[in-house]
């Protein structure tokens, strides 16, 4: 990237920071949700929001805009945020059962309307362990919470494009209307991710199924090599190894 194109990016992040602390939100992160949510209208008001890595809360300000007094927004992260008006947050891990017996004893049965998940692992720096943490963290996710969304529900999480992106998404279509991947404006240009908005749940094809566990066989056979269904044919050949005298 050029010393230009460096301005250019650095002057986009700042002036998305400056409308976040313009409007009163926490984080420039705010801006994509809200441009999911201009593009796709995907919560409405009466609303039950699960906010997945909610940290440092600008997801969740935006839901709770959205959702209205009616509505209701349950946000989880290993931080702990500030407290926003009309949302219950935790601190935990939603991968561990206790944190995930805490959402449902908040629901206390109601069903959630939509998913949203801006969850990102530790970064060690190592690209391909990171990405796969990623992704089976998103899977994670996918296997705990599409049980509670409702019948045409949504579920909006980010990706890094990479490997596995492809594999998760074919396992995750069958489930919903429509599934598709979209960049918001606020994301930054050199940035990989990309978020994964998964409209309109058909509940009735996803029962007992485990995302993750779908995921990780379609990416073994992937890295694999045994799908070899589209191979070339095999040609066969009359050279062969001689080995020489004394071998």
């Amino acid at each position: 990237m050029s010393l230009a194109d460096h301005w250019i990016e650095n002057h986009k992040r700042d002036s998305w920071r400056r409308q976040a602390k313009a409007s009163g939100y926490r984080s420039r992160s705010a801006f994509k949700l809200k441009q999911i949510q201009e593009r796709f209208n995907l919560i409405s008001k009466g609303d039950v929001i699960l906010d997945v890595g909610c940290h440092p809360g600008g997801w969740a300000q935006v839901a709770t805009e959205l959702v209205g007094t009616d509505g209701w927004v349950i946000g989880v992260d290993l931080e702990a945020c500030q407290r926003v008006e009309g949302a219950v947050l935790m601190v935990g891990d939603i991968t561990e059962p206790h944190v995930q017996q805490r959402v449902l004893l908040e629901l206390n049965d109601r069903p959630l309307n939509s998913i949203i998940s801006d969850i990102s692992p530790n970064i060690t720096g190592k690209w391909d362990m990171d990405q796969a943490i990623a992704m089976n963290l998103v899977s994670l996710v996918f296997d705990f919470s599409l049980p509670l969304l409702t019948k045409g529900g949504s579920f909006v999480t980010k990706l890094f494009q990479g490997v596995g992106v492809e594999e998760l998404i074919e396992v995750i279509r069958p489930f919903f209307y429509d599934v598709r991947r979209y960049s918001p404006h606020a994301s930054r240009n050199s940035s990989s991710e990309v978020y994964l908005i998964c409209i309109n749940f058909m509940p009735w094809k996803f029962r007992k199924v485990s995302v993750l566990k779908k995921y990780e066989a379609a990416l073994n056979l992937k890295l694999s090599g045994d799908d070899i269904a589209e191979a070339p044919d095999i040609i066969t050949s009359s050279f062969s190894m001689r080995k020489k005298k004394g071998e």
